[in-house]
């Protein structure tokens, strides 16, 4: 509480100028909210985040920002409005999410950021993807990977990845196979950049990558047993919460995506095993990706030779009451 108040009365001295430790402040919480967002609670970060995007805001309007610090500001704002896109979709409200996003997509394009611009347009696509308009989805990947061009980092491969999914929803399998294999071929080619260092959402590693091909193949309904070694894998890659890549939404998926292959070959005792852990988890990690992954569960559950299994219908029921609670219930 002191640190934050002293930071208020630093911000409040440099107001009628944008200050070298306003703007230091302003990107080291980028940086930090950044980094964790993937690992914590939304609720433990939400306010923060909020009050930098405001606090961004002001100084661009305030007119008193240097030629030489308008584009930094725009970068800042646009990382910031991509971060509260992501989380009005995490949330479960779309809407707000792609009018963050839109307003993220004009602070990159302010700040000439061509791989901010790129992101964004994955971010739109992961909005889409989640909101159930496949079209769209597929639509923002593909605009973000002409957006991209020749980008190293590794906006393009998630993009890549993106689309694959997209395409999925579609069951065009032509379009899922070929964006993996693009995306196999970017990883060659990356190299960190500015947005890789940031970490979190900014950053696409091999162990995401491996998860979104394995859930584009899940939703395309290829079910065998070497589908089942992979999404094994997957789950396997975000088991280590030490790791620095590890995100609690992203092995959810992963769990989830396993016990779909695993319910495409039968094994609805392995699919409960897959999934209990996702069920398990407390509500202020229960965001609108986790629960849209485990109704397809759900929805899997209710087709085929499973249907009228005992353990099924517990299963389902189980996923129903999980399901029932606001996403993300954030404490007032």
């Amino acid at each position: 509480m002191a640190a934050r108040r002293a930071i208020r009365f630093a911000i409040g001295a440099e107001r009628n100028e944008v200050g070298q430790e306003t703007l230091a402040h302003l990107q080291d919480e980028v940086r930090r909210i950044a980094e964790i967002y993937v690992r914590v609670p939304l609720g433990m970060i939400l306010d923060d985040l909020t009050h930098i995007q405001d606090e961004t805001f002001r100084l661009l309007e305030s007119g008193h920002a240097r030629p030489s610090q308008i584009r930094d500001l725009y970068l800042l704002a646009s990382l910031q409005s991509g971060m509260l896109a992501k989380a009005a979709h995490d949330l479960g409200d779309p809407q707000s999410a792609m009018m963050q996003a839109r307003t993220a997509a004009v602070c990159a394009d302010q700040a000439e950021h061509q791989g901010m611009a790129a992101w964004v347009r994955g971010l739109q696509s992961l909005i889409s993807y989640w909101a159930d308009r496949p079209e769209d989805a597929l639509h923002y990947a593909r605009k973000g990977t002409s957006t991209g061009g020749n980008l190293r980092g590794s906006v393009n491969v998630w993009l890549a990845g993106l689309e694959a999914r997209a395409a999925a929803l579609l069951g065009d399998a032509e379009s899922v196979h070929a964006a993996n294999r693009r995306a196999e071929d970017l990883r060659e080619r990356t190299l960190p950049d500015d947005l890789d260092a940031l970490g979190g959402n900014f950053f696409f590693p091999q162990v995401k990558q491996a998860y979104y091909e394995v859930e584009a193949c899940v939703l395309l309904g290829d079910g065998n047993a070497h589908l089942v070694a992979r999404a094994e894998e997957a789950v396997h890659g975000f088991s280590d919460p030490n790791d620095p890549y590890w995100a609690f939404g992203d092995l959810a998926g992963t769990q989830s995506d396993l016990a779909l292959a695993r319910l495409s070959t039968g094994d609805l005792d392995g699919a409960v095993e897959a999934v209990q852990p996702v069920l398990d988890l407390p509500p202020n990690q229960r965001n609108a990706g986790i629960i849209g992954s485990v109704q397809r569960v759900r929805s899997s559950l209710m087709r085929g030779m499973v249907r009228d299994a005992a353990a099924a219908r517990e299963l389902r029921a189980e996923i129903a009451v999980f399901s029932s609670r606001p996403a993300l219930a954030l404490p007032s």
